[in-house]
């Protein structure tokens, strides 16, 4: 999308384009009418607040609808008071859902005090039938509803808010659309995430994202080329590549691409400093993508790869398509092509009839493979998901001793684990003014570890030499170095 385009210049006595973007350009004019009429009445921009809700491709979507929402002419804002409260919607765990209805419900009070003010719901939770039709009932002053497969269709729905005066419920079940050239409003100017797929086709037993998601489609490597080129000609100089399993990149185009061939394309754009991606799914990372992070001069050494759990058995109700034997093989494969990699995981607790045998295989796996970090899950029984209707859900009392006893081993390890490059110069992206300490900046290294370093704002988005001067366990305190 030209990005420049007046939106004042579009001929809104003509019907809508049928092709996108052109198509959302015409109702992004259309909705900048009201904008204009708003502005002429209150003497000022209205105010848009969106609050995103799970992962990193959530929050990259909400960049998206923040990009069309600042085109359209809405000024963004933290406070939950604006004009338009918009909230992207996360459905991993139902803990989430029930997040969202209480802030709903807080919205509908505010609401009563400014009738004028937009309510929009998108994301995952939008994919479930059951909690539209919750919306739809319990909470009729929502005034836009729609998926993770139409965001790019923000404008359209808007302007039809504005033009019907009710509730309007876009969802699709499925697509096999892609449509990606939209403006977008980046968190940091020099970091930026970059979708190469969408979906999921693993439909391990506990998760819900293929459902709501859906099934994968990859973009074109041109197409994603093309992308990262501009990012890095608007300032970017690191970019993480988003995809629920990015190792299954490429299977679905006409002409297929692998996921390491993608990083070697993107690893020659002329100005791109640093690549990151996520997630990968142990069961189809290949030893051509070992070989291509070992040999590439711009892929950062942090692989993310989940584990979920130790034991075997368990693996196997999960449907996650390998053993702990194959996880610790391909570990070691990866180490030794890359002995400096960091090594991050996730891994769920109390999965249905896991045993205390079968968790203290997890613990094995987490003493043998030393983990930079871990997240760690409770299981969360997730209606709609085979997991949710097995036998031998494991009691809470059990699973919280479990989890207690995991965490403490994680962290421990991770403390050791993340000092093991004290009193070295190491290369840290400065990203943010630090959020404790006057005059200092928090940066990440190579590897994603966390640096507070003395700086001035002017080096925010630079790569800068930091000595590490002193180990906190889970981050260093560093001073400049040469």
């Amino acid at each position: 999308m030209d990005r420049t385009i007046d939106l004042d210049q579009i001929d809104l006595k003509l019907p809508p384009p049928a092709r996108e973007p052109d198509r959302q350009l015409y109702f992004a004019a259309k909705c900048r009418r009201w904008v204009d009429a708003f502005d002429k009445e209150h003497g000022r921009r209205p105010t848009a607040c969106i609050q995103t809700f799970g992962c990193q491709m959530n929050s990259r979507d909400s960049e998206k609808l923040l990009g069309i929402l600042k085109q359209i002419g809405y000024q963004e804002t933290d406070d939950e008071h604006a004009d338009f409260v918009l909230y992207n919607t996360c459905t991993v765990r139902e803990n989430a859902n029930k997040r969202v209805y209480g802030r709903l419900g807080y919205l509908n009070t505010v609401k009563k005090k400014n009738p004028g003010m937009l309510i929009a719901l998108c994301g995952c939770m939008m994919q479930e039938s059951q909690a539209v039709e919750k919306i739809r009932t319990s909470y009729r002053f929502v005034d836009i509803i729609f998926g993770t497969h139409n965001i790019f269709k923000l404008a359209e729905l808007l302007c039809r808010r504005f033009e019907e005066g009710k509730m309007v419920v876009d969802v699709w079940e499925g697509t096999d659309r892609i449509v990606e050239d939209l403006p977008v409003e980046r968190k940091y100017p020099f970091k930026s995430g970059v979708n190469i797929m969408f979906g999921c086709n693993n439909f391990c037993s506990y998760c819900i994202v293929p459902y709501v998601r859906g099934r994968e489609r990859s973009r074109r490597p041109e197409d994603i080329i093309a992308e990262i080129r501009r990012l890095v000609s608007d300032g970017v100089v690191e970019v993480m590549l988003l995809g629920q399993n990015v190792n299954s990149y490429g299977k679905t185009l006409d002409t297929p691409v692998t996921f390491a061939q993608l990083l070697k394309q993107v690893d020659q754009i002329e100005g791109l400093e640093r690549i990151r991606f996520m997630t990968s799914h142990p069961k189809d990372l290949s030893d051509e993508l070992i070989e291509t992070m070992a040999s590439a001069k711009k892929v950062c050494h942090h692989l993310h790869l989940p584990v979920q759990s130790g034991s075997s058995r368990i693996l196997k109700q999960m449907n996650r398509r390998y053993t702990k034997e194959q996880y610790l093989e391909l570990v070691d494969k990866i180490r030794r092509a890359i002995p400096d990699i960091s090594l991050t995981t996730d891994i769920i607790v109390g999965f249905p009839g896991e045993t205390e045998e079968d968790f203290q295989e997890t613990l094995d796996v987490v003493e043998r493979v030393r983990f930079d970090s871990a997240f760690t899950f409770i299981y969360s029984k997730r209606t709609g998901t085979p997991a949710a209707e097995m036998a031998d859900q494991v009691p809470d009392d059990v699973v919280k001793d479990r989890f207690d006893r995991l965490l403490k081993r994680v962290q421990e390890i991770s403390a050791e684990v993340c000092g093991r490059d004290l009193h070295t110069v190491q290369k840290v992206l400065a990203e943010e003014p630090d959020d404790h300490l006057d005059g200092y900046l928090t940066g990440r290294m190579d590897n994603n570890t966390v640096v507070h370093f003395p700086g001035e704002p002017s080096l925010i988005g630079k790569i800068v030499d930091v000595y590490l001067e002193e180990s906190k366990g889970f981050y260093y305190m560093g001073k400049r170095g040469n």
